[in-house]
């Protein structure tokens, strides 16, 4: 394995330096009104002692906009009410359990495992976990006419402000669920311990595959942890396919894991088998919903197949920036064993593939 770029870099961190170790993985989080910048391992405590300062903001009004009130959503005629009860917390993560690259037969040698920050599914009235904690969070459902109605609580051991904020729903600025400062509204500032209900509208324009994330002080290091999952919108009565898989390519960088070297992730996982194993048969209809979630932009490549996109140009290498999503939708007529990948080159030898195994 290469040596990690990051671990040479003076600790002072210059400008220039700064700007040449960017496309390795440096970046600056601005933590309520403090700018940190994350380039080498243990940077990321630096930012979690800024976000722990960050006072619940003034609810003073400035502007008219600020004075405002607004009403809770309700589902439209026919639709109903999606619950979901999520919870943040910390967990250990180990990028590569099976610690080997099952694509090209070879151990992975070194740690691989960190404290990560994730979305977790949990049943009703937060009673118990319904799902194990996961990279990426889960997926929710709603279609036309319905809300999304998402129970958070924040159950970080890290003593930092979290929240949920969504893409591609309609929403009001009490469940934007976005930090901002002074003008923070009650979605947007849910310390640890605490509760929140957002109401997201599942409207016509939002029928889609949708990313959301945490958007609290913190957000960048935390999103960039694991706090991130998908929201799938489908039109009324629309059937679901036989297979489904949310696909989100990001990488795993040592200022944040604190990790010796980057991990370029499908799911949190890096390298085929350890990254999502997708299974069809012929003749099933295929959605494969793929997400870019860092600062990257990446492509999306299955071997022997190809799909339409919305244009109706028939694509198999597809690009995806930061938030961007795309879907790879086709009915399966291809038997074997597929690689699917980034095929950014250094992102695919990295880790950031997987299989596809159609029977």
């Amino acid at each position: 394995m290469p040596q990690d770029p990051l671990d040479p870099l003076d600790p002072t961190l210059p400008r220039r330096r700064f700007l040449q170790a960017g496309a390795a993985g440096a970046f600056l989080c601005a933590i309520g009104g403090e700018k940190v910048p994350l380039a080498r391992r243990g940077d990321a405590l630096k930012a979690d002692a800024a976000a722990a300062k960050v006072a619940r903001p003034r609810t003073a009004a400035k502007e008219p906009t600020e004075d405002q009130k607004f009403v809770t959503p309700q589902p439209q005629p026919g639709g109903t009410a999606r619950e979901y009860w999520i919870q943040a917390r910390n967990v250990r993560w180990t990028v590569v359990p099976t610690r080997r690259d099952d694509w090209h037969g070879r151990p992975v040698p070194g740690g691989t495992t960190f404290r990560a920050a994730v979305y977790q599914l949990m049943t009703p009235g937060f009673a118990e976990a319904a799902a194990p904690p996961s990279i990426p969070g889960p997926t929710l459902h709603a279609e036309v006419g319905d809300t999304v109605v998402v129970h958070f609580r924040n159950a970080l051991s890290l003593d930092q402000a979290v929240t949920m904020h969504p893409h591609g729903v309609r929403y009001n600025p009490e469940y934007d669920g976005v930090f901002l400062g002074d003008y923070t509204r009650a979605g947007g500032f849910i310390e640890r311990g605490e509760e929140f209900t957002y109401t997201w509208e599942a409207t016509p324009d939002s029928v889609g595959s949708w990313p959301y994330h945490d958007h609290g002080p913190n957000h960048t290091l935390n999103t960039f942890r694991g706090m991130f999952g998908a929201l799938i919108i489908r039109e009324k009565g629309a059937p679901a396919p036989d297979v489904e898989q949310v696909l989100f390519l990001h990488q795993l960088i040592p200022p944040v894991t604190g990790l010796s070297r980057a991990f370029q992730c499908i799911n949190g996982r890096a390298f085929a088998g350890n990254t999502p194993t997708i299974r069809a048969h012929v003749g099933n209809s295929v959605e494969l919903h793929v997400f870019g979630m860092d600062n990257n932009f990446h492509d999306f490549h299955i071997h022997g197949h190809r799909w339409r996109d919305p244009s109706g140009t028939f694509v198999d290498t597809p690009s995806v920036g930061p938030n961007e999503t795309t879907t790879a939708r086709f009915i399966e007529d291809n038997p074997g064993r597929w690689l699917y990948h980034c095929h950014v080159f250094s992102h695919q030898d990295g880790g950031m593939a997987g299989w596809y195994l159609v029977e």
